[in-house]
């Protein structure tokens, strides 16, 4: 079927048109004139990076089987298509109708990545929105944005209209039936927001205003609307196994970034690493009903006809049910070319006595996150992991038959020394001598170990959310520091370092902790000409530069500043459950280099029993 808002010609001129087109296995068809709300569900990247996300695809199940709601899909049309629409005046469409994404009710935006703000606003200039929300009228969509960035939503308060804080299965059915109410009676755009932000977990941002100190802090927050509230909590599900998920997932027509059927095992994570955002905002920890997962597994994997299952979650090891689980997908699938894969496991006997099941040991790579390079520094993030445990998990791998191990730090970390950066190559090194010390008759050919550095960034609602982070000079330094030393060692054929872009992290830094003031920088870099800044070769950093000059914004104080321990944050009228008494409990621990025990092993305090579930709710006394 030939798309209604692209021509053949232009499909054809273009990289992979099948980008744009609809019709995929499993996308709903609706009767419009049976459908009362339209929802353009966006994910603002391209669409195989979209068609990845699992979130996505949880919310578009839900949307559709809301009566009279229509839930269709909208991506960000790349570089080539992109101009040929701007140069044909072709509105940005929806993949299902095909229809202007203007024409629709809501304009739902999953924002999963600070590296992704200029693509929003290319997604509603395409769309013929306008960008500032003021500017809107009652002939425009209601734009909301929800997904972990919004946890700090300040950075690009002025272009959403509402910002859904929390996990979306929710308050997401009030929402629409305020909306029927509002249009029943004719009411205007303004009267439902006001609807809108009664409904726990929905933020208004023009209903807040900001107070700022005379050195450029938040001093406080003030509600400007009597039906807003100036607190608002996160949208929590306890129950993850009596709520949606979608039995027939869409596959999309072309590979896409992770081509496979996705079951999210349980959400949360007990561990408490200080530098986890996900870690803290998911809290509690709630697992999914085994046999829900069971069920779902085989509808999902007869729906789609995929030949891989990815087991999702923080700390997949964690799952209490992991064994039963994997014994029956093995029994069920064996001889049937469906594979299953394990992210996020820990390195112990019994991470790879699982994966040893799973994994052909002679084709896969073994993933291990130290995250620092000696044991006072994963002290110092609480990264729960000793220097033994990660050599015997390895030795156990290169006994099981693994000889291709990748190791994933962090540089930049809270009071790193360059003794810490040099134990990256140092662990590397010792790996290495751990395969060797295995008789030359009994090893897997030659060893690789592929150590990967990502920069640190202080994210909100972490223990490190006061933490100053590096300039790009010195991020550069430091990998240099590492090269340099893996360089050194005696296996160094064996060995192999890759580093994260410097100057994007910078910018993500700057985004992660803005207050609403940076939405200008936002605005100016995206009228430069930044798009895609989450894609290393379409990222532009001197854009980026003009723009913050333009805008007045110090980058130095969003990021290279430790922040004061009585600071207001820019996000501090959000209540994730989480304390910030107990982040900064945890950011005074990590300075003295103490180890605060899992959630199992010892209830931290945190605040999130206040959900009533989940494990800390459980381990109350």
């Amino acid at each position: 079927m030939t798309n209604l808002a692209l021509s053949d010609e232009i499909l054809m001129s273009i990289d992979k048109p099948a980008r744009y087109i609809g019709n995929e296995v499993n996308m709903v068809k609706k009767n419009l004139n049976e459908v009362d709300i339209r929802f353009a569900m966006c994910f603002p990247d391209v669409y195989e990076i979209g068609m990845s996300h699992l979130g996505i695809q949880i919310l578009y199940d839900m949307f559709n089987q809301m009566h009279g709601v229509y839930c269709e899909r909208v991506y960000s049309p790349w570089h080539d298509l992109d101009k040929i629409m701007r140069e044909n005046h072709i509105p940005l469409f929806t993949l299902e109708t095909q229809e202007p994404v203007k024409n629709m009710d809501f304009l739902g935006i999953t924002i999963q990545y600070e590296m992704c703000y200029t693509n929003i606003l290319q997604i509603l200039d395409l769309s013929n929105i306008p960008l500032y929300s003021k500017e809107r009228t009652e002939e425009d969509p209601i734009v909301i944005g929800g997904g972990p960035c919004v946890y700090n939503p300040e950075p690009i308060a002025d272009f959403f209209d509402i910002f859904y804080i929390g996990e979306g299965e929710t308050v997401y059915g009030d929402l629409m039936e305020a909306y029927r109410k509002n249009r029943k009676k004719n009411g205007s755009r303004l009267q439902f927001l006001e609807l809108a932000a009664e409904i726990p977990g929905l933020y208004v941002p023009a209903f807040l205003d900001v107070e700022y100190n005379e050195d450029g802090t938040v001093k406080a927050f003030h509600s400007n609307n009597i039906h807003a509230p100036e607190k608002i909590t996160k949208e929590l599900v306890l129950d993850i196994s009596n709520t949606y998920y979608p039995e027939k997932p869409l596959v999309p027509f072309i590979r896409a970034t992770q081509d496979r059927v996705v079951l999210e095992i349980q959400r949360g994570c007990i561990r408490g690493c200080r530098f986890c955002q996900a870690g803290q905002i998911y809290k509690p920890v709630r697992e999914r009903n085994v046999e829900f997962l069971k069920d779902m597994a085989v509808k999902m994997l007869s729906s789609t006809g995929h030949e891989e299952i990815s087991l999702s979650s923080l700390s997949s090891s964690d799952y209490s049910k992991l064994d039963e689980l994997l014994t029956f997908l093995i029994d069920t699938y064996q001889g049937k070319g469906v594979n299953v894969s394990l992210p996020s496991l820990r390195v112990d006997k019994f991470s790879l006595d699982i994966m040893k099941k799973v994994q052909d040991v002679r084709k896969s790579s073994l993933t291990f996150a130290p995250e620092a390079g000696s044991q006072r520094l994963r002290n110092v993030i609480n990264k729960g992991l000793s220097q033994e445990d990660i050599l015997n998990g390895c030795d156990l791998a290169f006994k099981g038959g693994w000889n291709k191990v990748k190791l994933y730090f962090m540089l930049g970390l809270p009071t790193e020394t360059e003794e810490d950066m040099k134990g990256i190559a140092e662990l590397s090194e010792l790996i290495a001598e751990k395969y060797y010390e295995i008789p030359k008759e009994e090893r897997n050919g030659k060893v690789s170990v592929t150590a990967s550095t990502s920069f640190f960034i202080p994210k909100p609602f972490t223990p490190f959310q006061w933490a100053p982070m590096c300039t790009k000079e010195e991020f550069l330094a430091r990998a240099k520091i590492v090269n340099t030393r893996m360089k050194e060692m005696l296996n160094k054929k064996s060995l192999k370092y890759n580093w994260h872009e410097a100057d994007v992290s910078v910018i993500e830094g700057l985004l992660a902790r803005g207050d609403r003031k940076v939405s200008k920088a936002v605005y100016l870099a995206y009228k430069n000409g930044c798009l895609f800044d989450a894609w290393g070769d379409a990222f532009q950093n001197e854009l980026w530069e003009k723009a913050m000059k333009e805008a007045g914004i110090d980058l130095d104080f969003y990021t290279t500043r430790e922040r004061r321990e009585d600071e207001v944050f820019p996000w501090d009228f959000i209540n994730t459950g989480v304390t910030k008494n107990y982040l900064l409990r945890e950011w005074k621990k990590s300075k003295k280099e103490t180890v605060s025990p899992n959630c199992m092993v010892e209830c931290q305090g945190c605040g999130a029993a206040c959900f009533g579930g989940g494990v800390c709710f459980e381990n109350q006394n």
